[in-house]
């Protein structure tokens, strides 16, 4: 049974007493009711802020009331006030956890610095199953932390890549207008191109085949400081950085239980080991609402998982596409649409659709997980965006069940693509924010609680922007120690 379900129990909320959850986080005393999915941070019970609960009278240790006992403890104990074991305990290492650490030690050399990540190494959910795209700007609006972020990440991203030897190139992109009902949001984007100082280029029919040959289009616009990246090897990079900078990455490390008292953190792991700080950050990813509530602090969303499905081009026909080609974008919903995409070590990838996830890390529909599944069927967001978006929803569905359906909207750019050239490839899922009202928050969302940072929405163009966010954050961060 998933911890959200037990009992009937708000997501993360401890059966014991948040006292009582400080003191075993603080101990590492196990309690006895954690039950582990397999999947992100486990069963956790405890969110713990109050002070560690004193041992029970009647487990007390024969004579440990006589004065020769307590003299002898206090011989002991004098002198070691708690201490914490390091500054900062960062939770996820997908890029943007990574890039935090990196960023901490070189903002301030000496800080202590650790990494728990539950996988048996790094990027291996959403940073490791993207198309890899290294994205301009142009899609965010003024102001929003996604157009600061991007417009400054890019640009550095290329250069970080060029630095440390990452497969990377700038190759510019397409976007494409395959209706008329299209061609005013495609105005608006070459608009929003020239507010951000993005070279962009209008383009007619003929002009989009000089870029890209088998597309076709009635309009689009070529945008020149996009490109493609290796984000796997980029977080590898910054984990390393990090690490030499001083940080500890443990790996297999699956956060369970979260406490604070005094000042301080600490995180147990499934296998016992506890980690105190003097502050956390959460970038969990898919499961970021989740260490929230274990670390006693009120998310106000909650993270609903969209699957991704993407379909490869066979060997014999991925000349047909020469570089990056996307649709004009539904301002309506935060996804880009499907997609043609070159990668940064050939081959070209064709998606994704977006559908639901029937867990958390749920990559193909036979993964299901039903702790998980309720909790996000009794959410009332999730119903809320079935009624709004049910007719979208329901298209997605169909080309995540049908081929033919799916080879159709990709035709809508390539008209020379088959079913039979389409080879499936691995999917990848989103961690889609929610708000209690429908809402699917659009712009990164940071929060903060007391001696706690909480990454909770960091989609596309996370791994794009993911040196800047990092700054950001461990600026938070160290802003927490004072």
């Amino acid at each position: 049974m998933a911890f959200e379900q037990a009992e009937g129990r708000p997501v993360g909320e401890a059966p014991e007493g948040p006292a009582e959850a400080a003191r075993r986080a603080e101990t590492g005393t196990s309690t006895g009711t954690s039950t582990g999915t397999g999947t992100g941070t486990g069963t956790g019970t405890g969110t713990g802020t109050g002070e560690p609960a004193g041992v029970p009278r009647s487990t007390a240790r024969p004579g440990s009331t006589s004065p020769a006992y307590r003299a002898r403890r206090a011989t002991r104990t004098a002198g070691t006030a708690p201490r914490s074991d390091c500054d900062v305990v960062i939770i996820g290492a997908g890029i943007v956890g990574l890039s935090t650490a990196y960023a901490i030690t070189q903002a301030a050399p000496g800080t202590r610095v650790v990494v728990l990540e539950k996988e048996s190494g790094p990027a291996r959910h959403q940073t490791g199953r993207n198309s890899g795209v290294i994205h301009s700007g142009i899609y965010y609006p003024p102001g929003s932390l996604k157009a600061r972020f991007a417009l400054e990440g890019s640009a550095e991203m290329a250069k970080f890549c060029a630095e440390h030897d990452i497969p990377h190139e700038i190759t510019g992109k397409l976007i494409v207008a395959t209706d008329r009902a299209e061609l005013p949001r495609l105005h608006s984007l070459i608009q929003r191109g020239r507010e951000h100082g993005i070279p962009v280029r209008e383009l007619g029919p003929a002009q989009i085949l000089e870029y890209e040959p088998e597309v076709r289009g009635l309009a689009a616009i070529h945008v020149g400081t996009t490109g493609i990246a290796d984000f796997g090897a980029v977080a590898a990079r910054l984990g390393q950085l990090a690490t030499e900078g001083g940080a500890r990455i443990e790996y297999g490390a699956d956060v369970r239980t979260i406490g604070r008292r005094a000042g301080r953190v600490a995180v147990r792991t499934a296998t016992g080991r506890v980690v105190r700080a003097r502050a956390l950050v959460n970038c969990a990813g898919l499961h970021c609402d989740r260490l929230a509530r274990l670390a006693g602090d009120s998310p106000g969303m909650r993270i609903v998982p969209f699957r991704g499905e993407y379909y490869s081009l066979s060997p014999a026909r991925d000349s047909l596409v020469r570089g990056l080609v996307y649709p004009v974008p539904d301002p309506a919903f935060p996804f880009l649409g499907v997609h043609l995409t070159r990668g940064v070590h050939g081959g070209v990838h064709v998606g994704p659709n977006a559908v639901p996830a029937l867990a958390r890390e749920g990559y193909d529909w036979r993964t299901v997980r039903p702790g998980e599944l309720a909790g996000t069927l009794a959410y009332p967001g999730t119903w809320q965006i079935a009624r709004r978006h049910w007719r979208y929803g329901t298209g997605e569905l169909h080309r995540s069940l049908s081929k033919r359906a799916f080879t159709d909207a990709v035709r809508r750019l390539l008209p020379a693509v088959t079913a039979d050239d389409l080879i499936p490839s691995p999917a990848g899922v989103r961690a889609q924010a929610v708000l209690p009202d429908g809402t699917l928050v659009d712009d990164f969302l940071i929060t903060e609680g007391p001696h706690t940072v909480h990454v909770l929405n960091a989609p596309s163009p996370a791994a794009t922007a993911s040196l800047p966010i990092g700054r950001e954050i461990a600026d938070r961060a160290l802003r927490l120690l004072g």
